[in-house]
């Protein structure tokens, strides 16, 4: 007979075996959410209006970031696309933020909450559920020695600093007994606006089509008050307060890489199939292979460091293949200097792809002797959208789509992207009463980014419009950046039904 304590350790240990394994399946499980595309054509009156606003707010999203002397600022959110969380218990609230890359900070708007230039941010049928909400009761503020107040603060202020303005006395400040003083409140600045907040932390959870993933102490800030920014904020970027960093705290196989495919869409044929964002690595047999929804392998570029902007995604461009012709890209697009100059921005937050002046001009030149030397420019149409060149087409639509030149990215690592032609060229219906007299036009999806010496920041930055159709890969851990051509709609559905 075995004796109690043979019994014992057996029993123990293949508990255990059992525990880890069910922990090693639960952490090695993808968390699949839907994004939601936010952008409501019932704002705009007509195409040229609606094509305005989504190049305007590129362009201004651009140059905001570049301004000279500016102070490392995140991107403005007003993101295209929002995702939906639950904060706190009994019972959670359920909030839809905007998605954002180009941010580090979750944060959420909360009651009391004054928004100062607010009216026509969002329209409330595009966005469910945008708060604010009431802090749970179960938050616990930040304590002013953590790292999480300095990274809010922008690691301006030592945490002996931070604990002095948050009173805590002199005498436990030389003996580091401060812990139980909250972290000041602190302002974060976007592009084209602000928020005051203070930091907590609570359950986090992350909803998924089958059950939801709770992320115990998530840290995020709470916001009573906010110039121009309505809408809360998942930051993705690379800092230690975004999403992706907390999750890989959790679940290093889960925050270590997220991707997102964005379906592609016609603005005023609204796609009402969810893109969908992938938390963690996710493994393809040889069925689906065949199936053809993964048949396309992914291309890496490395993400190059910036001083000035270390939370930001940036790659290198090495030249645009317009046609036949291959256009080398500035040296400042290819890599950054020491002063956070150069690359370009992969982002989730900004429709169009804008590239500096000379190699944007390069690429409208072989568009001209294509597509112009046929086709009548549409100046008028250029000057009401902001986008160029602009051309009227034909009722020929396959002899139409023949004249426009592919457009292929390369990428520093011998990474090459071929666009889609849709993902550049727009064509729409323009003009005319009730259906009679429109014409058709087509415009290319890119602007012009300028190249002022006084500016400073990024040279150039990849869209979400161009991104559309991809599944686009940021993998932390290998600190890369893939592309891989997918089906987004049949993806979801693939991942969805595992």
């Amino acid at each position: 007979m075995a004796s109690p304590i043979i019994f014992s350790v057996f029993f123990l240990s293949t508990f255990l075996l059992i525990f880890l394994s069910s922990v090693h399946r639960s952490y090695s499980e993808i968390l699949l959410l839907p994004l939601t595309h936010s952008l409501s054509t019932t704002q705009f009156n007509s195409t040229h209006h609606l094509l305005k606003s989504i190049a305007t707010r590129s362009a201004s999203r651009f140059q905001r970031n570049r301004r000279a002397q500016q102070v490392s600022l995140p991107l403005f959110p007003g993101s295209d696309f929002t995702i939906s969380l639950s904060l706190g218990s009994n019972p959670p609230q359920n909030v839809s933020l905007y998605m954002d890359t180009g941010s580090d900070l979750v944060w959420f708007p909360c009651h009391p909450f004054q928004c100062i230039l607010c009216e026509g941010k969002y329209y409330p049928d595009e966005i469910s559920n945008p708060g604010p909400l009431n802090l749970p009761a179960s938050a616990a503020p930040v304590s002013c020695k953590s790292r999480a107040c300095s990274a809010a603060h922008d690691d301006r202020l030592s945490s002996p600093d931070l604990c002095t303005v948050a009173r805590c006395p002199l005498e436990r400040i030389a003996t580091s007994d401060c812990a139980g003083f909250s972290c000041p409140p602190f302002n974060y600045a976007y592009g084209d606006g602000n928020l005051n907040a203070s930091l907590y932390t609570d359950n986090l959870s992350i909803p998924m089509s089958a059950s939801s993933m709770t992320l115990r102490n998530f840290t995020f800030g709470c916001a009573h008050s906010a110039l121009a920014e309505p809408i809360g904020v998942a930051g993705f970027g690379r800092g230690v307060l975004s999403l992706p960093e907390q999750l890989a705290d959790f679940s290093p196989q889960l925050g270590n890489q997220f991707s997102y495919c964005l379906v592609p869409r016609s603005y005023y044929n609204p796609v009402r199939r969810p893109s969908p964002l992938i938390l963690g690595r996710y493994s393809v047999n040889e069925n689906e292979k065949q199936l053809g929804e993964f048949q396309a392998e992914f291309t890496y570029t490395p993400m190059l460091d910036n001083p000035i902007y270390p939370n930001f995604y940036i790659v290198g461009l090495e030249a645009v293949s317009v046609g036949k012709r291959r256009v080398a890209a500035p040296e400042s697009l290819k890599r950054v200097d020491s002063d956070g100059n150069g690359g370009m921005l992969v982002d989730s937050g900004t429709t169009l792809t804008i590239l500096p002046t000379e190699l944007y001009q390069s690429v409208v030149r072989e568009f001209a002797h294509r597509v112009g030397r046929v086709h009548k420019r549409a100046s008028q149409i250029e000057n009401s959208t902001g986008l160029s060149p602009c051309y009227y087409l034909g009722d020929d639509s396959a002899d139409d789509v023949a004249k426009v030149p592919a457009v292929v990215l390369h990428f520093v690592g011998n990474s090459s992207v071929a666009l889609p032609r849709s993902n550049y060229f727009y064509q729409f219906l323009d003009g005319g009463d009730e259906g009679k007299g429109k014409r058709k036009v087509g415009c290319v999806m890119l602007l012009n980014g300028g190249d002022d010496a006084d500016e400073r920041g990024t040279v150039g930055t990849l869209g979400n419009y161009q991104q559309q159709g991809f599944e686009v890969v940021y993998d932390l851990e290998n600190r890369r950046v893939g592309f891989a051509r997918r089906k987004c709609a049949s993806l979801w559905d693939s991942l969805n039904q595992r």
